[in-house]
């Protein structure tokens, strides 16, 4: 990837349903025993993590060549608890989450940690050469902590076909089901898990393996950890916290003024000039000073770095030191709270804690100090929508006494499915607009703006729905105090929870439903202009 262009990113899949799908498909080699995913037993589970899904069967072998050049079959593992994700060699995304989960795994198991190997196998189709896992492994300090296969794209194809990982590209970004085996010591597969986009939930992933991992051995080695399996509450803008800044002292964040921060992890180097851009945001910081901009705040992602020694060494190393404070968020809840998708993650905060812009650098590259001041500037002028919507009430007044019942309950999450189907009955003679989306989901968190706009063009004439799928419920709700529009959201732990309206492929999906509840069009994917968004809305309300 060349330093400066950076169209490419994996993260959580925009199309999960088919990918999951086809992951957990009776197939070749993977044969799904019956029944639900399980969760440990007494576990409050938070859905920031897949509890995992038994399997059944042999794992289908394969040979391919690890980060040295040396050539590896799965079958020469046997007699030892085999952890097997499939990575991005050039992700920024969910894998690095995903393998450092996965070697805190093996390092809760103590000596016991030997009887267990961990694999990858490259799931990016641009990126394939020994020299491109070789450098996932070393930004990771994984060089000696495991072995990273690739080989041949055909090869790869039929390893990705074996198990039924969906791996294809996108707008020009790779996308791949973000999958990880568990595999017994003689070869049987486990478990299978779909790992997610959240920094917080790291610690608590690899406890989920270390313990499938100790099922798996003699005598049941116990993990080194207690952690509950229940919901990390994020901390949002709103929320004031102090930080550790590098150097010593602290970095105060929250509400009371507007900022600007910069989200990055030192492995952000494998792909893009970090060293030198971190540099140049100090442009903007002298703008800042000068112009009573937004100042900037760095934010490593300490709970996904490498080692405690990974920052200081990459700072030490630069030609001058940040003009701008650098913060360490070990724990990732900032991270989650300020709704990082991506590495590095540009956030602009209002002074009462709201976003009021995100960049993608990984995939959009990195701003001119010019552009990025220009963006600023452009977001700080936006009117302000109060929270709970109360922008939009004076457009609402007069709807229909169900209409209004909706806009009451502005940006609440309500219940599940049978609750979604009560409400859908109850709106029976009018136009319903339903909206399925998580907070994870950057299309949808792209679109939703759109949604908020036109819910208060339309609203007095057609009803709006969200649907928050497989998702948390504390990150939806963090998510909508941030991204308040006119209507509420139910809960569906699953795109099947929907099936009854409309065969969900992927998120975001809109489902348009006429005056007599039956559905007449499904939108799949991101809506990207306002008036393409409000044509399907004015053809399904009749204008």
């Amino acid at each position: 990837m060349v330093a400066e262009v950076t169209k490419r990113r994996t993260a959580k899949l925009l199309w999960p349903a088919v990918a999951v799908a086809a992951l957990l498909a009776v197939a070749v080699s993977v044969a799904v025993t019956s029944g639900p995913r399980s969760a440990p037993k007494g576990a409050a589970f938070t859905l920031n993590l897949d509890p995992g899904t038994p399997l059944a069967g042999q794992a289908r072998d394969f040979t391919l060549k690890d980060q040295f050049g040396a050539t590896m079959s799965l079958h020469s593992f046997r007699g030892k608890v085999v952890i097997l994700a499939f990575n991005d060699s050039q992700c920024t995304t969910v894998c690095p989450l995903t393998t450092t989960a996965m070697v805190a795994a093996k390092r809760l198991l103590g000596p016991a940690g030997s009887q267990v190997s961990l694999l990858g196998v490259d799931a990016n189709p641009q990126a394939i050469s020994i020299k491109d896992v070789r450098s996932y492994s070393a930004v990771h300090a994984m060089m000696h902590s495991w072995h990273f296969l690739t080989g041949s794209l055909p090869q790869l194809k039929r390893v990705w076909k074996s198990y039924n990982v969906a791996v294809g590209i996108q707008s020009g970004q790779i996308d791949h089901t973000p999958a990880l085996f568990v595999i017994g010591p003689t070869g049987s597969l486990a478990k299978v898990y779909v790992t997610q986009m959240s920094y917080s939930s790291v610690d608590q992933q690899a406890q989920l393996l270390a313990q499938e991992a100790s099922s798996l051995l003699p005598g049941h080695p116990p993990a080194r950890s207690k952690l509950s399996y229940g919901e990390i509450p994020a901390i949002s803008p709103t929320a004031t916290v102090e930080l550790p800044r590098t150097g010593g002292g602290t970095v105060r964040l929250g509400p009371g003024s507007p900022r600007l921060l910069a989200f990055f992890a030192t492995w952000d180097s494998e792909v893009t000039d970090l060293a030198g851009q971190l540099g140049l945001l100090g442009r903007y910081q002298a703008t800042a000073s000068a112009h009573e901009l937004p100042p900037l705040v760095g934010v490593d992602e300490g709970s996904v770095e490498p080692t405690p020694a990974a920052l200081p060494r990459f700072l030490h190393a630069l030609p001058h030191p940040p003009s701008y404070p650098v913060a360490v968020d070990a724990s990732g809840r900032v991270a989650d709270g300020y709704e990082v998708q991506d590495a590095p993650w540009l956030v602009l905060v209002s002074s009462t804690g709201r976003i009021l812009w995100y960049y993608d650098v990984s995939t959009s590259g990195w701003l001119t100090t010019g552009a990025l001041v220009q963006h600023v500037r452009a977001a700080l002028a936006q009117p302000q929508v109060p929270s709970g919507a109360a922008a939009v009430q004076a457009e609402l007044i007069g709807s229909p006494p169900p209409l209004d019942a909706l806009h009451r309950q502005a940006s609440q999450l309500l219940g599940n499915q049978t609750a979604l189907a009560a409400r859908l009955r109850a709106l029976r003679g009018y136009p319903v607009v339903v909206n399925a989306w998580a907070s994870w989901c950057t299309p949808c968190r792209a679109e939703f703006g759109l949604f908020a706009a036109a819910s208060a063009r339309y609203g007095r004439r057609a009803a709006f729905l969200g649907v928050d799928t497989t998702d948390s419920p504390g990150d939806a709700r963090s998510f909508l105090a941030q991204h308040p529009v006119s209507y509420p959201s139910y809960q569906s732990a699953s795109t099947s929870g929907l099936s009854s309206l409309a065969g969900i492929v992927g998120l975001p999906t809109t489902i348009f439903i006429n005056r007599a509840g039956k559905v007449v069009s499904v939108h799949t994917g991101q809506y990207d202009t306002q008036g393409t968004l409000d044509e399907d809305i004015s053809a399904a309300v009749g204008g």
